[in-house]
């Protein structure tokens, strides 16, 4: 069996994506900067931004799985040259993983996201999108900065679907073991909440004592929230609930 090369497989999602290849026998490479040791999996070292090193990575891979991102600065470049050397090593399955709302909230990182799975769809590979909701760890940023000041302001009528990474990641590990997809089912998390419940979740598990102020912000990205462009209502197929993530984090 080829080996499924992941890309940003030291990050957020896919180091946990890894973990779930490894579990279910996979033979697993990792695309990173810098060198490593090797270990379960291998590694294969180079820069999706510059292209150093990305075609002898791709080299005899049956399947890639696209976690890497620059946070938008350099996502379509890194993806661009990611796509090229996937052609160029007859990849089979190329899987990118995307965000609920890149084509209905307009914000640069997801305009980013959306021009990257356009260069997946066009790539002339078999391939394979799935969007999902934000991470729990997001979420969890997010709000950590927000209660900083004496009180925390919202945007009044926005809600989020949180979703835990590993619930992704395990979606991820059964999509990569298959044939190319296309664009699959969104996968959302358990519940589709109010920013506000969410942020008291939040003080609650930090033990900070904030009022939340929900107040009507501006601006067209928002409106888009208000209007729920950043959920999946009918797609909640996450298991771990933020409380459950706010538990496992700060304790119960």
């Amino acid at each position: 069996m080829r080996p499924i090369l992941v890309t940003g497989g030291t990050g957020t999602l896919g180091r946990v994506v890894v973990r779930r290849l490894l579990s279910r026998g996979c033979p697993v490479r990792v695309l990173s900067r810098q060198a490593h040791t090797p270990g379960e999996h291998g590694w294969a070292v180079g820069d999706l931004v510059t292209g150093r090193g990305v075609e002898p990575a791709v080299a005899g891979t049956g399947a890639v799985v696209h976690c890497a991102t620059t946070n938008g600065k350099r996502d379509v470049d890194a993806t661009r040259r990611l796509v090229e050397a996937a052609q160029g090593a007859g990849v089979a399955h190329l899987l990118y993983v995307s965000i609920v709302g890149v084509d209905r909230v307009p914000l640069d990182y997801y305009r980013a996201k959306a021009e990257c799975e356009r260069l997946v769809v066009e790539s002339g590979l078999g391939w394979t999108v799935l969007r999902a909701t934000q991470f729990h760890d997001l979420l969890l940023r997010m709000l950590d900065g927000l209660s900083k000041p004496p009180v925390l302001v919202v945007p009044r009528g926005v809600a989020f679907q949180p979703v835990d990474v590993r619930d992704v990641a395990e979606r991820l590990a059964q999509l990569a073991e298959g044939r190319p997809a296309g664009r699959v089912a969104d996968f959302g998390g358990p519940q589709a909440r109010p920013v506000e419940a969410l942020a008291a979740a939040f003080l609650r598990a930090r033990g900070r004592r904030r009022p939340v102020l929900r107040l009507p912000l501006p601006g067209a990205a928002v409106k888009a929230l208000r209007a729920g462009g950043n959920l999946a209502p009918g797609q909640a197929a996450g298991r771990i609930t933020f409380e459950e993530f706010l538990a496992e984090r700060f304790g119960a």
